[in-house]
């Protein structure tokens, strides 16, 4: 069968008659019309089909074929018996608007990209600011609670506060909301309305304000302690004790260590024959530092185990080794483990983790560096749950 309107079919735009159309320098500017049809007059109700007059109308489109795409419509305006006028009725244009539905559609959809709002206005050929009031269209609510919930701060710079609050669902991969604030005081307020019964597991870094929050307000959820922040306290107690011991050699003794470091910092048992060679000399050279590393691979062998109860025996061993070594940066891990341990074992249990929060935390680096920063705090929440979220309803203003 033939089809003979072939250019309608590509515009994407039902009863309009294409006029013209014209190719500028970076830019294409289509020529249409609406079929005469019969409207109702606002004022009466009656149905007119009388043209009183025409106006042409600039309406900018979604780019195609790599250039900026301008609608020029033959707006005509009729008149009813009882004298009033009024402007046809145009499905693809929204009242008092000078751009297309799908237009404002097109630009919140590339919004879900960490790009600039610059990018985009540069892309689509308007300003800034009609961006940014394309964008203010979307709402995202208050969410749900559930099972699992993980917190953690960030630099955010925004809103006043050098820190905002992201609050996650690690067992789904989504980003519920994000805190103008890390306090204590701000936690109770947003969290003291909501349904916080559900809340099974816990997940948050080594912070007393969160963890003295879930104690009081999510008292049946498990606190567990995200295992990459009370791992790297081990690793920082190890790089201490090595940074300090180099200090003690020549200058090329010292170097050599430098550029070893990953394979001392690396589990013994994950390197080649030729690599533990090396670093049972490097160990040779100092008894600290043989203590620090004989303390490293213990306890990551305590990671291995999956069983709360064996790990928890582990765990006390390896504290009172850490206790008895008289390096003072393995004591204090070793404290800081006492003060953190219901959290730490709850670990060996829990199956989740902050991974995906932090994460979600460099990205939000990544769109707050692309942003030069961002100074309205609501328009900078929206934009991250936008990006993360983006497969929720899109509330848009019509009219």
């Amino acid at each position: 069968m033939l089809y003979s309107h072939f250019t309608e079919k590509l515009l994407g735009l039902k009863d309009v008659t294409i006029k013209n159309v014209e190719n500028n320098e970076g830019k294409t500017e289509i020529y249409l019309e609406k079929p005469v049809k019969p409207h109702i007059c606002p004022t009466c109700g009656k149905s007119t089909t009388k043209v009183h007059d025409y106006r042409k109308q600039r309406i900018k489109d979604i780019p195609s074929f790599g250039k900026q795409t301008v609608i020029i419509l033959n707006k005509r305006r009729y008149k009813c018996e009882c004298g009033k006028c009024f402007y046809e009725k145009v499905d693809f244009l929204p009242r008092y608007r000078r751009m297309t539905n799908r237009f404002s559609a097109y630009v919140i959809s590339k919004l879900t990209s960490v790009c600039s709002y610059t990018s985009i206005a540069r892309e689509t050929g308007v300003s800034i600011p009609t961006v940014i009031r394309i964008f203010d269209l979307v709402q995202y609510g208050s969410p749900e609670l559930p099972e699992v919930l993980a917190i953690d701060e960030f630099k955010g710079n925004t809103g006043g506060e050098k820190y905002q609050c992201i609050i996650t669902d690690p067992k789904t991969h989504v980003v519920l909301d994000i805190l103008p604030k890390r306090y204590s005081s701000h936690l109770i307020d947003y969290f003291k309305p909501m349904d916080r019964s559900k809340v099974k597991y816990f997940v948050s870094d080594m912070w007393h304000t969160y963890s003295d929050f879930a104690a009081t307000f999510l008292k049946n959820a498990t606190p567990v302690i995200d295992k990459y922040h009370f791992i790297r306290q081990v690793t920082w107690a190890f790089e201490a004790v090595r940074k300090e011991e180099q200090k003690k050699f020549t200058t090329d003794h010292r170097k050599y260590f430098k550029r070893s470091k990953r394979l001392l910092t690396k589990r013994y048992d994950k390197l080649t024959e030729e690599q533990r060679q090396q670093v049972d000399v490097m160990l040779y050279s100092s008894a600290n530092l043989s203590s620090a590393h004989f303390l490293k691979e213990l306890f990551y062998r305590i990671l291995d185990n999956k069983d709360k109860e064996v790990a928890k025996k582990a765990m006390s061993d390896w504290i009172l080794e850490a206790q008895n070594s008289n390096i003072p940066d393995f004591v204090t891990c070793a404290k800081t483990f006492i003060n953190w341990s219901v959290g730490i074992l709850n670990s060996f249990d829990c199956p989740y983790t902050n991974g995906f929060t932090e994460g979600c935390n460099n990205k939000i680096k990544v769109l707050k560096r692309n942003a030069y920063g961002f100074r309205n705090f609501k328009r900078f929440r929206n934009r991250i749950l936008h990006i993360f979220n983006n497969q929720h309803t899109i509330k848009m203003a019509t009219a």
